[in-house]
């Protein structure tokens, strides 16, 4: 018996448990390729952008993290368009930013976890339906059935079981997985944009005591 007929014995369930684990499946494969677009190094990448805010240099600074394409990248880039207006309105675009980018990195993430609760729940359905006809077989047969003739009812309630199972544990995994991954990001976005918003001001600052120097 190959791997097909054992599915056909799951009864209609089946394509339910397999209808999600697709799903399931495209979710995990966008996530992935997702996150490892959203890998930078965040050192090398503040060390660039540090040096081209001290130099007053903001379009080299943009460019370079449009080439970065990355969601810490975006969040300096729309930042640093604010740069004329002040530390306070890089902030406040910052915050937006990063906002816009959290829900990027999250999207799909739902729908993963909701395919973690309902594989398992559709296996136990179908164990359900499973010894419903079992009994029912036993029903019509007036209790004299035998083992071959509750076969059907038992391999559904066994096989929808397993299945959902297989497909949810796994995707209960990649969720944990794929959240721990987008805090770190989060946790790196936040880091940079302190750092970013600090470096600005920080210049602020040296410009109005080189005013005040001047003035006196």
């Amino acid at each position: 018996m190959n791997l097909f007929e054992i599915f056909l014995k799951g009864g209609f369930i089946m394509w339910l448990i397999l209808a999600t684990s697709i799903v399931g499946l495209a979710v995990v494969i966008d996530r992935f390729l997702v996150l490892r677009k959203a890998r930078i190094n965040v050192p090398a990448f503040m060390v660039r952008i540090r040096g081209f805010i001290k130099k007053k240099d903001i379009s080299g600074a943009v460019s370079y993290c449009m080439e970065e394409k990355s969601p810490v990248a975006n969040i300096v880039r729309k930042g640093l368009k604010k740069y004329k207006y002040g530390h306070d309105r890089v902030k406040e675009a910052i915050e937006n930013a990063g906002s816009q980018e959290i829900s990027k990195l999250e999207k799909g993430l739902t729908i993963l976890a909701t395919v973690s609760g309902i594989a398992p729940l559709l296996g136990f359905l179908g164990t359900v339906t499973g010894m419903i006809q079992a009994f029912m077989t036993i029903q019509d047969l007036a209790g004299a059935a035998n083992p071959s003739d509750l076969a059907g009812g038992i391999w559904e309630a066994l096989i929808t079981t397993a299945f959902g199972l297989i497909v949810g544990i796994p995707a209960l995994a990649f969720y944990n997985y794929f959240l721990s991954a987008v805090k770190r990001l989060v946790g790196e976005m936040e880091t940079v944009a302190n750092d970013v918003v600090d470096v600005i001001q920080e210049g602020e600052t040296e410009e109005t005591e080189i005013d005040d120097e001047i003035q006196l």
